[in-house]
């Protein structure tokens, strides 16, 4: 048994958006996440998706993407990104009703894995496209969120973490921020994130280990298409 993790899948077998024109890292990118999920994953395994899973707008234009993900191997665990346009807070119960074996959608909850549980959000950090305001706002709607994640695996007895998100654990030239600080409240032992693509944004937050958490970058162009062991 073993924990992988990878972002930023970018699927659109019915949006018809190709991820072509991003250079040619992504040129058949589908085929390489299939290859290397099958190459890599047992059927007891666990497999954390840390969002942009479909660049579909609405959940009928996703149906292709979201089985191209559950016929995968292993547990599937999804976290929101920032072009799931399908899924907003209110829908996390559908989603999981709707898919109910098949895959699983972490928001406004949590996952177990082991003596661990699995928490995580969208996360938000600044990019400089908003008013600073406006990324206040949902930086702030975020940070609830994981706390209501982290604060449901404590209820249930969880004392070991891994916490997840979609954008990075800081801004650029950040040295902390609200969601490190919380991972460093509950001591979680890993803060996994991806959305940084290119050589050029790489670097945008932490790799490695700050302040005892390991910091694990998992955009799917950043790891070649091959997911992550996380945690055997």
């Amino acid at each position: 048994m073993a924990l992988y993790a990878m972002g930023d899948f970018h699927l659109s077998f019915m949006a018809g958006k190709s991820m072509d024109v991003f250079g040619s890292v992504w040129r058949n990118h589908v085929k390489k996440i299939e290859k290397y999920c099958r190459k890599k994953i047992r059927p007891e395994d666990t497999l954390v998706i840390t969002g942009d899973h479909s660049w579909g707008r609405k959940l009928k234009e996703c149906e292709a993407d979201l089985e191209f993900i559950a016929a995968l191997p292993g547990r599937k665990i999804l976290l929101r990104g920032n072009h799931d346009m399908f899924w907003d807070a209110k829908k996390t119960e559908k989603l999981n009703e709707l898919y109910k074996g098949r895959l699983c959608f972490l928001q406004n909850n949590f996952y177990s894995y082991g003596d661990y549980a699995l928490v995580g959000t969208k996360g938000y950090c600044y990019e400089g496209k908003d008013s600073y305001e406006h990324f206040e706002k949902i930086r702030d709607r975020e940070l609830e969120r994981l706390k209501i994640s982290f604060g449901k695996a404590e209820e249930a007895g969880y004392q070991k973490f891994i916490m997840f998100l979609h954008y990075p654990p800081t801004s650029i030239g950040e040295q902390e921020s609200c969601f490190t600080r919380l991972a460093e409240e509950y001591s979680a032992e890993q803060v996994v994130y991806s959305h940084c693509h290119g050589a050029d944004r790489y670097g945008d937050s932490f790799r490695g280990t700050v302040r005892g958490i390991e910091y694990s970058l998992v955009s799917s162009d950043y790891l070649k298409f091959k997911p992550e062991k996380i945690l055997k």
